[in-house]
């Protein structure tokens, strides 16, 4: 029995398909806690930052659905961030512009939450980059 043939250009390579656009948000979530951790760590000391898909949809918004919401910490519980996916993705035409919002997003809702200017949270921040 003959041994089946071998391709002279060796194994096929998996292709790397893109991620899928939860999976490309939660990676970017990701690099900017990363980021803020190296640059300002207080900044996160005392925050639990989130994503959810949608705002609720039992609280009235003004004209623009908001992109986060920044919680004061409470007795019972920590500060919150929490990031609004869908609403940033609407916003943006490409991964690069939601990686950017992204950015900007949880650079201000941790500013606001913790007092921490922005630009001490992160170098990198531009004020009105949204």
């Amino acid at each position: 029995m003959l041994a089946p043939p071998r391709s002279l250009a060796g194994p096929r390579l998996r292709e790397r398909r893109p991620a899928l656009p939860s999976e490309f948000f939660f990676e970017c979530v990701s690099e900017v806690i990363k980021d803020v951790s190296q640059h300002c760590p207080e900044a996160l000391a005392h925050v639990d930052v989130g994503v959810e898909e949608v705002p609720d949809v039992t609280e009235l918004w003004p004209p623009r659905v908001p992109l986060a919401l920044a919680q004061e910490a409470t007795l019972d519980r920590l500060a919150r961030v929490v990031l609004y996916r869908r609403p940033i993705e609407f916003r943006c035409s490409s991964r690069p512009q939601v990686r950017e919002m992204v950015f900007t997003t949880v650079v201000e809702q941790l500013s606001q939450v913790t007092g921490i200017p922005a630009e001490q949270i992160d170098p990198d921040y531009l004020p009105g980059s949204d």
